[in-house]
């Protein structure tokens, strides 16, 4: 790989992993309209753990006052502090995993399509407009079972690419009444457990790797993808309630109508 492309590649996968425009997606077409090599199973580990090191980073203090209050109320047996939102964040995790391990061969094969990109970018801008009409006021402190249930069901969805993690579990959020905030901040927790996951998945993957290793690839894609998530998550947050989550439609929906023209 040249410094270009993994410069452009852990970019992207900085940016997109925490907007709502899929990642997966844009992985794909970038390589595609641009004839590049693959990137290899290495590389993708390393953006991945950079992407997760960000959010890791971002909300530090928010994921130790919840690891800390969960494990108080396993042995209270009772509610304390933030042990609701880890709980809900655990749970709401099952459904994707569970849907990882049934169709995981379809969504490396058969799913990784530009027009599947294309059907799925277009058609989730669509309820994502509709669902940042209906949102609410509440906070993720306030998630209850229901909104657990439905977020991580939305959440299993997003290993079809182009439909964006955070995108489709936001969309849920919303629908469910929560706020712009709360709906993102919760999103961005529910990534942890599933990144984490998925790149546990990728290291027993690359374990059976035996070709050389690029390390000035691996540590130079993994630095800036942290550091673009990092700065992803900040602005995002920052501009959410100025903006809302219009400018992503519109984006959505653009590149929607481009791959369509394209490819058809």
């Amino acid at each position: 790989m040249d410094t270009l492309q993994i410069v452009v590649l852990a970019i992207i996968q900085g940016l997109t992993e925490f907007l709502p425009i899929s990642s997966s997606g844009h992985l794909i077409l970038v390589p595609y309209f641009t004839n590049w090599p693959d990137q290899g199973l290495e590389f993708d580990l390393a953006v991945h753990i950079g992407t997760l090191t960000a959010i890791v980073a971002y909300f530090r203090k928010t994921l130790f006052a919840m690891a800390r209050d969960w494990t108080f109320s396993i042995a209270q047996r009772r509610e304390v502090g933030e042990s609701r939102l880890a709980w809900a964040v655990l749970f709401g995790t099952i459904p994707a995993g569970i849907a990882g391990l049934l169709f995981r061969h379809d969504i490396e094969t058969t799913l990784r399509e530009p027009i599947v990109v294309a059907f799925t970018t277009t058609g989730y801008a669509v309820l994502l407009f509709f669902a940042d009409r209906m949102r609410g006021e509440r906070k993720e402190t306030s998630i209850g079972w229901l909104d657990v249930v439905t977020i991580g069901c939305a959440q299993a969805l997003a290993l079809v690419p182009g439909t964006s993690r955070s995108g489709i579990t936001m969309t849920a959020g919303l629908f469910r009444g929560l706020s712009r905030e709360g709906a993102a901040r919760f999103s961005f927790l529910l990534a942890v457990p599933v990144m984490t996951a998925a790149g546990l998945a990728e290291l027993a993957g690359y374990a059976d790797n035996t070709a050389p290793v690029d390390t000035r690839a691996l540590v130079l894609g993994l630095v800036i993808s942290a550091i673009a998530g990092f700065a992803c998550i900040h602005y995002f947050m920052k501009w959410l309630t100025r903006f809302g989550m219009l400018p992503y439609v519109v984006y959505r929906l653009a590149l929607g109508a481009l791959l369509f023209t394209l490819l058809l």
